[in-house]
C-alpha cells in the first residue's frame, strides 16, 4: 500500500468514534499517530472494546492528565514535532487547556489543527451527539433508534479529507492552518436524499418504484435495486413481465427463496441482495 503520509506526525486528543476513525485513515496512509487519552481512557473501550481495539490499532497511546503541569509539558513535547493536531472537544474545553488556535499558532506555528465539534460557530459549545443530530434532521422514523451512526461516520471521513488538504497546503506555506468539522453538518450532508424528497415517505427511492423496493420471498426478503433503465428492462425481460408493478413482482418473488433469487440475479447482472 502506498504511504504518502510517511514522516508525517499526528497527535490526536480525540476519543470515541469520529476522531479515531479519521486518525486510522491517516495511519493507513503511513502517518505516525500518537493518541493522547485522558487518565481513565477512551469511553469507546468500555462501550465496545472490540471496535476500540480495531480502530486504534497501530497508534501510540499515551494517557495524560492535561490539567496538570506534567501532562501539559508532555503534550508540549509531542507538539514540537507534530504536523497535525486532531481534537474532538468543545471549543471551551480546548480554551481551558490553553489549546486555543492563537496559542497553538504562537507556540507551534507548523502545526495544523482539525477540530471536530458538534455544531458550527457560534454553537460550537452546545452539547450534542449522533442521535440528536439525526433527530433534528428528521432522519429518525417511527420512534426507532438509528441503525448506524451517520454523523460520526461521515464526520470521520470529512475530518480525514480536510486533514489531508491542510497537510498539502502547509507543504507550500510552511504554516499551520485550522479547519472545524461540525458533526451536525456531516449529518446534514448525509440527509440530503431526505431533504430533496427522494427517501421520505412517498419519495422515489422509498418504495414508490416497484423496481427499487423490498419484497418477501418464499423464505426471507430481498432488496431489489434495478433503478437504471437497462437494469429494469433486463428485469422485465428475464421475468417475462409485460410491465413492472409491485403486485406482479410480489407474486413472482414468492415463488423462490431469497438465496435462490440472489443466485438468479447474479447470473443476470441484476442488483438484488438478501436482507440479513
Amino acid at each position: 500500500m502506498s504511504q504518502p503520509l510517511k514522516n508525517i506526525n499526528i497527535v490526536t486528543l480525540a476519543v470515541n468514534i469520529p476522531g479515531p476513525l479519521a486518525a486510522k485513515r491517516w495511519l493507513n496512509l503511513g502517518a505516525t499517530v500518537t493518541k493522547v487519552e485522558p487518565p481513565d481512557g477512551d469511553p469507546l473501550e468500555r462501550y465496545c472494546p472490540d471496535w476500540y481495539q480495531e480502530v486504534n490499532a497501530g497508534q501510540h497511546i499515551q494517557r495524560l492528565n492535561l490539567k496538570t503541569k506534567e501532562g501539559k509539558k508532555a503534550l508540549s513535547q509531542l507538539f514540537l514535532s507534530a504536523d497535525l493536531l486532531l481534537t474532538a472537544q468543545r471549543t471551551k474545553a480546548l480554551d481551558n487547556l490553553g489549546l486555543d488556535w492563537a496559542s497553538l499558532q504562537q507556540n507551534y506555528p507548523q502545526i495544523n489543527h482539525i477540530a471536530i465539534v458538534g455544531y458550527p460557530t457560534p454553537n460550537d459549545n452546545e452539547a450534542g451527539h449522533d442521535l440528536t443530530y439525526q433527530a433534528k434532521l428528521g432522519v429518525l422514523k417511527d420512534g426507532n433508534m438509528p441503525s448506524t451512526l451517520i454523523s460520526d461516520m461521515a464526520g470521520a471521513e470529512m475530518a480525514a479529507l480536510e486533514g489531508l488538504a491542510l497537510l498539502m497546503e502547509s507543504k507550500k506555506t510552511k504554516k499551520g492552518q485550522k479547519k472545524v468539522i461540525a458533526l451536525s453538518e456531516s449529518a446534514k450532508y448525509m440527509a440530503q436524499p431526505l431533504k430533496y424528497k427522494l427517501t421520505n415517505e412517498g419519495g422515489l427511492l422509498a418504495g414508490t418504484l416497484p423496481e427499487y423496493a423490498i419484497y418477501e420471498t418464499k423464505k426471507g426478503s430481498v432488496a431489489l435495486a434495478a433503478l437504471e433503465p437497462h437494469f429494469s428492462a433486463r428485469l422485465k425481460e428475464q421475468l417475462e413481465l409485460e410491465t413492472l408493478n409491485a403486485e406482479s413482482l410480489s407474486q413472482v418473488f414468492k415463488q423462490s427463496t431469497a438465496s435462490e433469487w440472489v443466485t438468479w440475479a447474479k447470473e443476470r447482472d441484476i442488483p438484488l441482495a438478501e436482507i440479513k
